[in-house]
């Protein structure tokens, strides 16, 4: 089986890297492809912004397009599918849902195609696998980490910057956006490698994982 994974940033893709391999082993590849930011489907499902410009759901409808005609010409022993991997932020889960579907049934052929959303954003999977971050920051802070519920929506990445980052969101906030998204990189590089996907406590995870083993 083969997975073309499609991950909204860097810190994504930098995750899914090393976690993808724990959960598909060596008999199956893959390929996570990052872009530039979430951005929204298309109102009419006609991508309006220009490819270089990378931003996923922009994109999405000429995505899942070329996938499903590039799949159509595969060979019956060489299944592949589509897994989406991007923040809910602050969407309705059903109504996002919904909207993904809508693009998906509009491809003629229709790709296989999965959708995995982490609640409330990436950091969440991190912070599933408590261990880990100790592992990787054994200096976190267990006031901090305490506090978290899996899959909360309680500003997240904040969470997990409160608990590992030398200062707080807040003084990360005030370097900009761009350091922030390197610290999340940083993030992911660090702890994923701890992580045992196979006791995380993220539902939006484990959903993950699940399809993918579903579709192997």
């Amino acid at each position: 089986m083969h997975f073309e994974v499609l991950v909204e940033d860097q810190s994504g893709k930098k995750a899914l890297d090393i976690l993808i391999p724990k959960i598909i082993g060596d008999q199956h590849s893959f390929e996570v492809h990052a872009y530039k930011g979430i951005g929204r489907i298309p109102r009419n499902l006609k991508s309006g912004t220009e490819a270089n410009k990378r931003i996923l759901l922009d994109r999405l409808p000429n995505l899942l397009r070329g996938y499903g005609k590039t799949f159509a010409d595969y060979p019956p022993n060489y299944p592949a599918a589509v897994i989406l991997v991007c923040d809910l932020d602050d969407k309705c889960l059903k109504e996002f849902r919904q909207e993904l579907f809508t693009v998906l049934n509009a491809c003629n052929p229709k790709p296989e195609t999965r959708f995995c959303i982490a609640i409330e954003e990436g950091e969440a999977w991190l912070l599933g696998d408590i261990a880990a971050i100790k592992a990787a920051y054994p200096k976190a802070k267990d006031n901090v980490l305490g506090r978290y519920k899996n899959d909360a929506i309680c500003g997240t990445w904040e969470l997990l910057a409160d608990a590992v980052s030398q200062g707080d969101a807040n003084g990360l906030k005030k370097k900009g956006w761009a350091a922030v998204g390197q610290e999340k990189s940083i993030w992911a590089e660090r702890i994923a490698p701890h992580m045992d996907v196979a006791i995380n406590a993220s539902p939006s995870f484990c959903y993950f994982q699940r399809k993918i083993r579903e579709l192997i």
